[in-house]
């Protein structure tokens, strides 16, 4: 009887224990993210959250151990600029507008600066760096004559299908990079705060790359009027200003608050000091 009272005991505590250790459910987060997001490039070069819009992130985190995180999210946004909005007389004139919507995947690494573990006190919060990789999906437009127009197609520097320089892709790859910080608020919650900006690989997030205006017969030729007519927009007409910058590629940026929840009950993961 003793015997099967001691077996009884060590299977049940060996069971409680396993129970216990960390395991994939109790390292794993979801979250929700709400901020907000903005671009640089040749339509707005030095103004950080000009015409910002509001975007939002789905987030899943596996936390590895107490100093490094994997975190993947999907993020949708919009971003837009005017050329209406600028002081200097030069970019006034060129007088070029755009705006599109932002679709991206990304994954990769968060570091902390300090342990992290939900509901240890003596671990309660830090501050992060964010190195990923991702995809994004972007479709430049512009109002023109009281109509939205997708500009990837109509090939305003002449791009063409049929020769030439080929249209650029709408799906192009990023790699965000931005700090943060976040605050345990419990044992299944914590709090974020972050800011990311993304490097890209595309100068025309804003359908602007080329330095110079193509001429407009040339233009004309390949592409037609409405490509001529949306190229050059000019409030003098002029063909012998700058159009853009070609030697820089452009950027976005995604800044705001995150929610995370933990996904199972186990032990947290282990301390790295």
């Amino acid at each position: 009887m003793t015997a099967r009272c001691i077996f009884i005991f060590i299977t049940l505590f060996s069971l409680n224990t396993r129970a216990q250790q960390p395991n994939f459910l109790s390292r794993s987060e979801i979250g929700v993210h709400a901020g907000t997001m903005f671009y640089i490039g040749d339509l707005n070069q030095f103004k950080p959250f000009y015409k910002s819009k509001l975007a939002g992130s789905l987030v899943y985190r596996f936390n590895v151990h107490s100093r490094l995180t994997l975190r993947f999210n999907a993020t949708y946004g919009n971003i837009a600029a005017d050329d209406k909005d600028a002081k200097q007389d030069v970019i006034l004139n060129r007088n070029l507008n755009f705006k599109s919507q932002i679709s991206e995947i990304a994954g990769g690494l968060e570091f902390h600066y300090m342990p992290f573990q939900f509901g240890n006190r003596r671990y309660i919060g830090t501050a992060y760096m964010i190195t990923q990789i991702g995809v994004f999906h972007m479709n430049p437009q512009t109002e023109f004559n009281g109509a939205t127009i997708d500009l990837q197609s109509i090939g305003t520097e002449g791009q063409s299908t049929t020769g030439g320089t080929k249209p650029y892709q709408k799906y192009q790859i990023c790699v965000p990079l931005g700090l943060g910080v976040k605050f345990s608020l419990g044992k299944f919650c914590s709090f974020n705060l972050d800011i990311a900006i993304r490097k890209t690989f595309t100068d025309y997030i804003d359908d602007v790359g080329a330095d110079t205006y193509m001429s407009p017969a040339s233009l004309e030729a390949i592409n037609g009027m409405d490509a001529v007519a949306l190229s050059n927009r000019t409030l003098d007409g002029s063909f012998q200003g700058r159009r853009g910058n070609s030697s820089t590629k452009d950027w976005y940026v995604y800044a705001g608050g995150m929610l995370t929840f933990r996904l199972g009950k186990g032990n947290n993961c282990p301390v790295i000091r």
